[in-house]
């Protein structure tokens, strides 16, 4: 789906200020308040907007660690087993298939460098987890992020 200006300006406003409501975005926008409606129902229909939810920092919450574990695991039922098994782990907080020497990228968090051990004990001991890499990250310089994705699109169109 391509977005236009309207809507890049819409999303960028509503991350930003995400309590705001469809006539205070419309006021700021400069736009009639169902003109912000119908462009909002149409970028969650399309998948677009995929949330309204709060922004959670699990630092703020106590888990202070975040690591990225890499894992190979048997490959007779597939991803989707051992990936619905590592969502059973709280801590487990993404889990992407990926190419390359490994089969599953977790980013995962933890109280301490300690309490990440028990994290990585839990998912080896997942049906199906063969071996397990795992990378502590040392800071974010660039935390995720798609707002510069968003601003671009109505600039460059859909490549």
């Amino acid at each position: 789906m391509t977005i236009d200006d309207l809507d890049a300006r819409l999303i960028a406003l509503l991350t930003a200020e995400p309590r705001l409501g469809v006539l205070e975005c419309s006021r700021r926008l400069g736009v009639a308040r169902g003109t912000v409606q119908a462009r909002l129902d149409r970028l969650v229909a399309r998948g677009v907007v995929t949330g309204f939810g709060p922004d959670v920092s699990p630092a703020a919450l106590g888990y202070d660690v975040t690591a990225f574990v890499s894992m190979e695991i048997r490959q007779v039922a597939g991803h989707d087993p051992v990936a619905d098994r590592l969502a059973r782990i709280p801590e487990v907080l993404e889990v992407h298939t990926i190419t390359g020497d490994s089969d599953l990228l977790c980013r995962v968090v933890a109280r301490t460098n300690a309490d990440l051990q028990r994290v990585i004990d839990q998912i080896v001991d997942v049906h199906g987890v063969l071996r397990t890499n795992s990378i502590i990250a040392l800071d974010t310089p660039v935390p995720y992020r798609v707002l510069p994705l968003v601003a671009d699109v109505p600039r460059h169109g859909v490549r």
